[in-house]
């Protein structure tokens, strides 16, 4: 089964997928329409055919007869800059909504910190509900995997959270760039040493998603895994006590 994204699992990700599919339908009309027209040029003035594409023929062909040797049409040029201006407006306006939405946090209830390391994710509980508490998070070598896991995505160490909680991420690094990112969720955002980047997540249900270090910041790049498991809230607070 054909498939461009993982299965969303927070509003941010339905709503990246929702974006997409809106901005590919004005796509395809605009390639279908400038393909037709490429079409009607060839045929037309450089192969001085009659035959050219049937959807377009009546609507083009007297057209592009008309206008062989016009150099300059102004109604032409206006509607071929307004049409295109009326659609990116289509397209900014849901564009512009989900980037604000992706920005907006909305009172956490949970504040966890990630700070990415050559080459391992440390995590930090530090909110004002718990007690402080921090982690490593390393990936599981081949061949210490067991049967039916993901090879170069599992760690020793997952972030656990609860489903249906508004949760703040904080991220950072403590040597050069990384960039925390699980696509499921819709969270990707660059790790900077020195600077603390947000991001704000809710995750609808429960399970195990994964993600990568997605920015080049060295020889192991490729081996500093992100694994996050989706629990119900009275779950969250058991793993918490086994954690301290």
């Amino acid at each position: 089964m054909f498939k461009t994204f993982q299965s969303p699992n927070s509003p941010i990700m339905e709503g990246i997928i929702d974006l997409h599919n809106y901005i590919f339908f004005y796509l395809l009309i605009v390639f279908v329409f400038v393909l037709c027209m490429f079409y009607n040029i060839i045929t037309i003035f450089y192969l001085n055919q009659k035959f050219p594409l049937f959807l377009t023929h009546v609507f083009f062909r007297n057209f592009c007869y008309e206008i062989r040797n016009v150099v300059h049409l102004p109604e032409l040029e206006t509607v071929w800059t307004i049409l295109p201006s009326f659609i990116l407006i289509l397209i900014a306006v849901p564009s512009f909504t989900l980037l604000y939405a992706m920005d907006e946090v909305i009172d956490p209830s949970l504040t966890i910190k990630a700070i990415g390391n050559q080459w391992f994710w440390a995590y930090e509980y530090s909110d004002r509900d718990y007690y402080n508490a921090d982690f490593t998070s390393y990936m599981i070598p081949a061949s210490d995997l067991k049967k039916g896991g993901h090879r170069l995505l599992e760690v020793d160490n997952p972030v656990v959270l609860p489903v249906h909680t508004h949760i703040r991420i904080l991220v950072a690094a403590n040597d050069v760039l990384h960039s925390w990112a699980v696509p499921s969720l819709g969270l990707k955002v660059d790790a900077v040493p020195g600077r603390l980047n947000q991001l704000s997540v809710f995750i609808k249900k429960q399970g195990v998603f994964y993600g990568q270090c997605s920015e080049l910041c060295g020889v192991n790049h490729g081996f500093m895994p992100i694994t996050i498991r989706s629990v119900p809230v009275d779950s969250h607070y058991d793993w918490w006590d086994n954690l301290l």
